[in-house]
């Protein structure tokens, strides 16, 4: 099927998705979760072909994001589930008007209609996108890299199944066969037929999609998230939420990239940080690539023009030693792509200061930067992070996915 065909298709459905009741959706992302289990060993004989493709192509840490696992599967299906019990968005009255002449005006969540989401290599991502576009009321048409399609194909069909198995259209949710740049080029310009485009991946996709989309397009993803250690801090808890934020899933957009330190602890502290990242790391050390103030303190590699500015995605840490949380705050708000960023101190108003002052979608206290999810904000997964201001900031679930119309009520009222 080419891709004209399948947005014909979903433009199809739309008008069909809108005679479906939220009862039935839930029925139907029930049975999407069950056939996820059920096609676990189909799925996994298709990722192994991804990831066997993928070697020696994309770094190893790449590779964990592509790869799956029954685990992987189940946390899946249990996403989609969780979906399922959130509240529908459509039809909601945002705010209702009733004038003095008796006319009523409704606000009302409605859905946007087509949603269109072009991923890279997070197999995932294909049952999170449908589970929220279905719940929100939308078709969701998918079109993901060539690293993972076989994986995403899989899972599109057990999804697509479940949707047949509860009467819905398997047609709600639509996989692009074509992974070349034509395909996405052909969804940033499907006027008329794509009501919204979400870009979920590296720095080149997501520009590639603001810069030439003629359709609506949210901008996601790319993560330079900071982590800022004030005088004050608690050096044990700093230690412990960095490692956490750069470590625990290093390929991932709310991982840790740059370490700000003040200059009142850093002779202390940037030891400790090496002895934590570096020396005591037998697997995965992290390189840490440091400012001049900080190569003064400890080894490293000094760092380069570009990497305060840099999206690592690996085991690789830039840091920087400032005077104060203004310095941090002016370094922060100049490199940031506006994801997540932290301060670790003691102090209310370094924090107040800190959290008034940064522009960025989720600004966090003593807490590390990975709990910037769909999942982890109770919007049962996500979309996407949005590092853009207009229409949704942060993680999108459910209400992001939604616009709203007015609808008014009246007794033959004339103006």
């Amino acid at each position: 099927m080419t891709t004209q065909e399948l947005l014909i298709k979903a433009k199809e459905a739309k008008t069909a998705m809108s005679a479906v009741t939220p009862e039935d959706i839930d029925r139907a992302l029930y049975a999407m979760a069950d056939s996820l289990i059920d096609n676990t060993d189909t799925i996994l004989s298709a990722n192994a072909l991804d990831i066997e493709a993928a070697r020696g192509n994309i770094s190893d840490v790449m590779i964990d994001r592509l790869m799956l696992s029954a685990d992987r599967i189940k946390g899946m299906a249990d996403g989609i589930r969780e979906v399922a019990e959130l509240p529908c968005p459509v039809g909601r009255v945002i705010k209702r008007t009733e004038r003095a002449d008796g006319l009523v005006i409704e606000k009302t969540s409605v859905a946007l209609g087509v949603v269109a989401i072009i991923y890279e290599s997070r197999p995932n991502v294909t049952s999170d996108a449908a589970a929220l576009a279905l719940k929100s009321g939308n078709v969701c048409v998918l079109r993901c890299g060539k690293e993972a399609h076989k994986s995403a194909s899989a899972i599109t069909d057990a999804l697509r199944k479940g949707l047949d198995t509860a009467g819905l259209s398997p047609d709600f949710v639509l996989l692009v066969e074509d992974t070349t740049r034509k395909s996405a080029n052909e969804l940033m310009t499907a006027d008329g037929y794509v009501d919204l485009l979400i870009p979920r991946g590296g720095k080149g996709l997501i520009s590639a999609c603001v810069q030439n989309a003629t359709v609506p397009c949210i901008q996601t993803g790319t993560g330079i998230c900071h982590i800022y250690v004030d005088s004050t801090a608690d050096q044990n808890m700093a230690l412990d939420i960095i490692e956490n934020a750069k470590c625990s899933r290093p390929s991932v957009c709310n991982a840790e990239e740059v370490l700000v330190v003040a200059e009142d602890i850093a002779a202390e502290f940037l030891p400790k940080l090496k002895e934590r990242l570096v020396d005591s790391r037998s697997e995965n050390p992290v390189e840490l690539r440091l400012d001049e103030r900080a190569a003064q303190i400890i080894s490293g590699t000094a760092a380069g023009d570009d990497d305060f500015d840099t999206e690592f995605l690996d085991y690789i840490l830039a840091v920087k030693v400032v005077g104060d949380v203004d310095e941090a705050i002016a370094h922060i708000n100049a490199h940031s792509t506006g994801h997540s960023e932290a301060i670790i101190t003691q102090t209310d108003e370094a924090a107040e200061r800190f959290t008034r002052s940064i522009d960025s979608s989720s600004v966090y206290v003593n807490a590390s930067t990975r709990f910037t999810d769909g999942g982890e904000f109770g919007l049962g997964c996500e979309m996407g992070i949005s590092t853009q201001k207009l229409h949704a900031r942060g993680p999108m679930g459910l209400e992001e996915l939604n616009t709203y119309k007015y609808i008014i009520r009246g007794k033959g009222h004339i103006r």
